[in-house]
């Protein structure tokens, strides 16, 4: 019996006694005494709340006659968490370790029956992003940057945050109010006001190399960030109408500051409104290259003169190959 399985049955053995004994558990389960008093451990670190009893017939109880819930999952609902942990493979996401462990547990509560159905969904299905090849979902192949659990357990407590980025061969600090963490194009992003030069900043995760609070006493308010923001928010000069090719297009990627609102109920046609910095050359090709990419299920209402020649010249380009 795995160690897991064993776990959940002898926290099943736990809830229907009033009382037992490290004994108790070795003779059950077939197991020694270190190991029963590790799993014991275990049991109450998951918060089963358990009292030791001191004396010669001592054992353990439940305290207050309170005992775990039965847990109980209907198949479609295995179902759904085991898909939602194959649709994140190959993200890099953070506590792949935790998923790790969750999706172990998962197993262990189930019948094989269930578990023979999981097995064969993980044959069948595919996500888009992933590779057919990929080990199995248990394995840990697709562990993010060390810095981002980091990060987060930092940000978690404190947005504020002092950090050390490495920029070809150099490495420089920055200081930032982190907005938003999020992954675009396979990696990890922070978005933050940079509290010295007072503007947006975009910090990749992978160039981190520490990261902790900045000093009470130099930072900016919440108020005053938001205000700076408000004043540097750029007027729209790209505005666009989508057909269903194009939304679906949208759909496989978009930029990440980029959304748009439908205009039917049905989610067929929508429009797209954005600023685009033309004179951020690295900007205007990824845009030009992305509108391309759209199709020309598309309707321009409004467009950077600098964006029609890229195009221009990209279509120029094609044509006389």
């Amino acid at each position: 019996m795995k160690k897991v399985e064993r776990i959940n049955v002898i926290m099943r053995y736990i809830n229907n006694r009033a009382h037992f004994t490290i004994s108790e558990i070795m003779q059950e389960f077939n197991v020694s005494r270190s190991t029963a008093i590790r799993d014991i451990r275990e049991i109450e670190a998951m918060g089963m709340p358990l009292v030791a009893e001191v004396g010669r017939d001592g054992g353990y109880f439940v305290m207050n006659n309170s005992v775990l819930p039965t847990v109980r999952f209907t198949d479609n609902e295995i179902k759904a968490l085991f898909i939602a942990f194959m649709a994140t493979r190959n993200l890099q996401l953070p506590y792949l370790k935790s998923r790790h462990s969750l999706a172990e547990k998962l197993l262990g509560l189930i019948s094989e029956t269930q578990q023979d159905d999981l097995v064969l969904l993980n044959q069948i299905l595919l996500f888009e992003g992933t590779n057919p090849h990929n080990p199995d979902l248990l394995d840990l192949s697709d562990l993010p940057h060390p810095m981002l659990e980091q990060l987060i357990q930092i940000l978690l407590k404190d947005r504020y945050l002092a950090v050390s980025v490495e920029e070809g061969r150099e490495i420089r600090s920055y200081s930032i109010y982190l907005m938003h963490l999020y992954r675009e194009k396979s990696s990890w992003q922070i978005e933050g006001f940079d509290l010295e030069e007072e503007k947006r900043r975009i910090i990749p995760v992978d160039n981190l190399t520490d990261v902790k609070p900045y000093p009470e006493k130099k930072r900016i308010s919440k108020m005053k960030i938001a205000e700076q923001l408000s004043k540097q928010e750029e007027a729209v000069n790209l505005i666009l109408e989508l057909g269903p090719k194009a939304i679906a297009q949208f759909k496989k990627y978009h930029p990440l500051k980029i959304t748009i609102s439908y205009t039917n109920p049905f989610q067929t046609t929508a429009i797209l409104k954005t600023f685009i910095h033309v004179r951020h050359p690295d900007e205007l090709a990824e845009m030009t290259n992305w509108l391309l990419f759209l199709g020309g299920n598309i309707k321009v209402r409004e467009i950077p003169k600098e964006i029609v020649e890229g195009l221009r010249e990209r279509v120029d380009v094609w044509g006389s190959k």
